[in-house]
């Protein structure tokens, strides 16, 4: 078995009157996993680093460019059991303004800004529910000690 990390998860979130709404995309029915809802995900191209992996397909994605973009003091992993790996994703934070406008490519059929908790019910998987709460803690709850690291774009 081989430990391999190609991929990201960046969580866009917007915060108004001190409320934070997440951004998710549903993914295309001819997509792989069709029909689930999650974050901006990616492969991380040769020569590119994770971060900037992370605002390319921010943009192919959504067609945003975020306000502010952190990288979050947490790591997302699965294990592939037709290819018998453990893939370890950065995860990443993206703040927009309010009232940006989205638009999705082809992977995604629909989106939607959701609370926190609505979020984590739409989810597939417990390492993307817990990214969500990482967020949440560090912005709404102010727990700086979990040492979001801005990065300037």
């Amino acid at each position: 078995m081989k430990i391999i990390s190609n991929l990201i998860e960046a969580h866009i979130f917007r915060e108004q009157n001190g409320k934070l709404e997440f951004l998710l995309l549903k993914r295309s029915p001819d997509e792989y996993y069709p029909n689930i809802w999650q974050m901006v995900t990616g492969k991380i191209k040769e020569d590119e680093t994770a971060y900037k992996t992370a605002l390319r397909e921010i943009k192919e994605e959504t067609n945003l460019i975020p306000e502010k973009f952190w990288v979050a003091p947490t790591v997302n992993s699965f294990y592939s059991a037709d290819k018998d790996y453990i893939c370890l994703m950065p995860v990443f934070a993206a703040k927009v303004k309010y009232d940006s406008n989205v638009i999705i490519s082809k992977e995604h059929s629909e989106y939607k800004w959701l609370s926190p908790e609505e979020a984590k019910k739409m989810l597939a998987w417990d390492g993307q529910r817990k990214s969500v709460d990482v967020i949440v803690d560090y912005f709404l709850n102010r727990n700086f000690f979990l040492n979001f690291i801005e990065i300037k774009n």
